[in-house]
């Protein structure tokens, strides 16, 4: 029994009910395409200045955490903004992690899909304000991204809105970007909830005109997109998005409140799935996507239905402090010894947060050693005084 604080500023008892899913791999291959954006576990003994300097990165742990993603049939999105790029972590971390973890995934029996975010993120915006500037540091980027082995998801970068650009500017840096990768890219659209400094991307702060303006973009080489990967948190906008999307470029939802009714389809289209989240609900994410290459929805709905509310309690606002759930979690389950972040991100998120996070994740089925998360997050608790 715990005693978790309320959003009425109570103190209630609180007794675990979840049954913990099995970690396992899928019994059949999957029919969506899934990749888990995964964070980056701290080494809080090595790190120095966590405000201002690179952070210490638990390699082992890191590593290990997407291991098991990997072990449960999930790909892995690197690098990218659960990672906490450009909130704690650098190009530099970010590349070495790039390396590490295409250095593992060519090793692993289940040879998973790892797609890594490129940026703009090495140089200040002082020094990225206008086109040509901007197009050489993601080229930078993703140069060495290609160079490791990785698939490019061209992240959204801040120094666009920064300078004003207009859709001219980004026509000019994307085209080139996509044209010139290796292989196929994913587009990256990120809603300003996620980061305020990306208001108004694609030259544009109305939804429609951003959206002819991308699709416009795919249209002119389909061929050299993947997909685009959407985190509006905007349900109807991605079903008509992909609605009109050329053939064979995908959706890959970024939507952490809507993620299983779109990737579940309408019957004419569905979406894949470049979430966060799934580092998160792994096992019932991966059990879910099995149920649904089998056609039981019924399994399906049930899985990921007790996931949603946890999901929109981690992303809710401000959405873009939701890493902290998810280290959060990591902890809890055993992947990580500790509950600190890069740059103290942990203190993000109140102890209210945290727990209502717990509950809704032992009401999941996601506290994998009840015993462990129970403990854990006894100590959280008497950290803030709760005994």
């Amino acid at each position: 029994m715990l005693t978790l604080p309320t959003e009425a500023n109570k103190l209630e008892p609180y007794r675990l009910t979840g049954t913990p899913l099995e970690i396992r791999p899928p019994r059949v291959a999957l029919t969506r395409t899934a990749f888990a954006a995964a964070h980056v576990v701290s080494d809080p003994i090595r790190e120095r200045s966590p405000w201002d300097t690179r952070p210490a990165v638990d390699w082992d742990a890191t590593l290990a955490f997407r291991t098991q993603l990997w072990d449960q049939g999930l790909g892995l999105a690197e690098a990218m903004d659960t990672a906490q790029r450009g909130m704690g972590v650098d190009w530099a971390t970010a590349l070495e992690l790039i390396q590490r973890t295409m250095a593992a995934a060519k090793s692993h029996p289940m040879r998973p899909r790892v797609a890594c975010g490129a940026g703009t993120d090495h140089l200040p915006l002082a020094q990225l304000t206008d086109a040509d500037a901007i197009l050489a540091a993601y080229t930078t980027q993703a140069e060495a991204i290609e160079a490791a082995g990785g698939q490019l998801i061209l992240m959204a970068s801040r120094a666009f809105p920064a300078i004003g650009a207009k859709a001219e500017t980004y026509h000019q840096v994307y085209r080139r970007l996509i044209d010139g990768a290796r292989d196929p890219v994913i587009l990256h659209w990120l809603g300003d909830m996620f980061d305020p400094s990306l208001t108004g991307y694609w030259g544009s702060s109305d939804v429609a005109t951003a959206s002819d303006f991308m699709l416009s973009l795919i249209a002119e080489n389909p061929a050299k997109v993947d997909g685009i990967k959407i985190s509006l948190l905007d349900q109807a906008h991605e079903e008509a998005f992909r609605a009109r999307l050329p053939a064979g470029v995908r959706l890959y939802t970024g939507d952490d409140f809507n993620y299983a009714p779109l990737i579940a389809g309408d019957g004419q289209q569905f979406s894949h799935a470049l979430l966060g989240i799934f580092a998160a609900i792994a096992p019932a994410a991966s059990q879910a996507l099995e149920a649904l290459a089998i056609g039981d929805m019924q399994t399906y709905d049930r899985l990921f239905a007790p996931t949603v509310p946890l999901s929109r309690e981690i992303f809710r606002a401000p959405t873009r402090f939701y890493k902290a759930g998810i280290a959060f979690l990591s902890w809890l389950n055993g992947h990580q010894r500790h509950f600190i972040m890069p740059a103290g991100f942990q203190s993000s998120r109140d102890i209210v947060h945290y727990a209502n996070v717990f509950r809704l994740a032992d009401q999941a089925g996601l506290l994998a050693v009840p015993d462990l998360a129970t403990a854990r997050m006894t100590t959280l608790l008497s950290l803030h005084g709760i005994d």
